[in-house]
């Protein structure tokens, strides 16, 4: 929620004069800079309710008096400027128009002022007398608060907010926004910067266009699942196919059904579990590059591929816990509608790496020999993720798994290498899928 063009360029300077002021403050230059808003629609009226750190006002130049205290008397004009800017970084929209905003009163407030607890004491706050001129408000603590109206065709319109921050801020700037729709209850979100304009009672037609595009481009960007599923498709060839087509069903099985699970609340909340599900993911990785390796009975791989989809589903999760407070009312579909996505996207990605293999490891041995180093560059990436993840466990919840984790990840490989070279084993007593086909050709 930035109020200002190149925003990017103010906050640095502000950091360079903190780093290079003798004296400065900490606090001066937060790591986290929150803002808070309210938006409520009313009859004719959309009411938008703003606070801003000062420190985003640098650029304003807002008049000082004294050490750095700001010239409460001087600065109406600066307000007004602020206002516009804020106009034009926060953009609301009714039915896809951008509004334009009408009446607009703004004012500075104390850093100890707690007004913006509820929608009616930041209301008030901002309407009643400006602080006294003689109050000390330094220049970057303190906040502007502003109160926006804007004319709207009906109270019960389809609303959406954009919050267009300069992008250096993305990762440390948010706003918490609280929205009041007609019917009473209150809406809270939380946004950052290239959200995209959020609907803030959205419909279900939003809802699931929202969560189907979060579900491919999460797939698409996702290496480690994307890893996970080239190892588990990469022995697969057309005479395979009914194979391969039980694999991906269990697959997405397993993971719709813990996916679901954690969305619903019903895992653990403690902060060793993601980063667990982080190291099983990429113990995953490294079973299927084991399995490649050795040359397993295909007709039996869905089996395991399920049992590593229910801990990926956990996965999926972690992405989806911070986006289902888009889903408004329509948390059911917008959970199916991210599952959908992120079959899209596994599916998208299975056909281009299938022709691109047959074409490229053409021939038995090649096939063969293709496939073994694929997998031991995918198993070696996955070991080492394993490893750092393992480690990230360390400080959570005050377990230092140290050498101990260390020798639990080997003990763990040499387990699921034995269970591998087992199966493998047992491939070789038999004829293994597709063989009867290959003798006919």
């Amino acid at each position: 929620m930035v109020l200002l063009p190149r925003l990017g360029r103010a906050v640095a300077a502000v950091m360079l004069l903190a780093m290079l002021a003798p004296g400065a403050h900490g606090h001066d230059i937060p790591d986290q800079i929150i803002l808070h808003g309210y938006v409520k629609p009313e009859g004719d009226r959309l009411h938008f309710l703003v606070r801003v750190p000062l420190v985003m006002l640098l650029n304003l130049n807002l008049p000082k008096r004294g050490p750095g205290f700001l010239a409460l008397d001087r600065i109406d004009d600066a307000l007004t400027r602020a206002a516009e800017a804020t106009a034009r970084e926060i953009v609301l929209f009714e039915n896809g128009r951008q509004l334009e905003p009408g009446t607009v009163r703004a004012r500075i407030s104390r850093a100890s002022d707690t007004s913006f607890s509820s929608y009616e004491s930041a209301r008030d706050s901002i309407a009643g007398p400006p602080l006294p001129p003689v109050t000390d408000v330094f220049w970057n603590q303190g906040y502007f608060d502003a109160h926006l109206e804007y004319a709207v065709s009906a109270e019960d319109a389809d609303f959406a907010l954009d919050l267009r921050v300069a992008p250096g801020l993305k990762n440390r700037l948010k706003l918490i926004l609280r929205y009041l729709p007609p019917g009473g209850g209150t809406r809270a979100y939380e946004l950052h910067y290239g959200t995209g304009p959020v609907h803030l009672d959205p419909s279900w037609h939003h809802a699931a266009r929202t969560f189907l595009s979060l579900g491919v481009t999460h797939i698409l960007d996702g290496i480690d699942h994307l890893l996970f599923l080239l190892c588990l498709v990469a022995p697969f060839r057309l005479r395979h196919l009914w194979s391969l087509v039980a694999v991906v069903t269990g697959f997405t099985v397993a993971h719709s059904i813990t996916l679901i699970a954690a969305a619903s609340g019903l895992v653990p909340t403690g902060d060793w579990f993601p980063p667990l599900v982080e190291t099983l993911i990429a113990a995953s990785i490294l079973y299927m590059a084991i399995e490649n390796v050795l040359g397993v009975d295909l007709r039996y791989r869905w089996i395991v591929t399920s049992l590593f989809g229910l801990v990926h589903g956990f996965g999926f999760s972690f992405v989806l816990e911070q986006e289902l407070q888009l889903a408004g009312e329509h948390f059911l579909l917008s959970l199916l509608a991210f599952n959908v996505g992120v079959e899209v996207g596994q599916l998208a990605f299975v056909l281009v790496v299938l022709p691109a293999l047959a074409w490229i490891l053409r021939g038995p041995r090649l096939e063969r020999a293709g496939l073994i180093l694929l997998s031991v560059l995918v198993g070696h990436t996955a070991w080492h993720w394993m490893l750092e993840r393992i480690d990230a466990l360390r400080p959570v919840d005050g377990v230092d798994l140290g050498v101990g984790g260390v020798l639990l990840a080997v003990a763990g490989l040499a387990a699921v290498a034995g269970v591998a070279w087992w199966r493998a084993r047992g491939t070789r007593r038999r004829r293994p899928v597709g063989a009867a086909e290959e003798r006919s050709s």
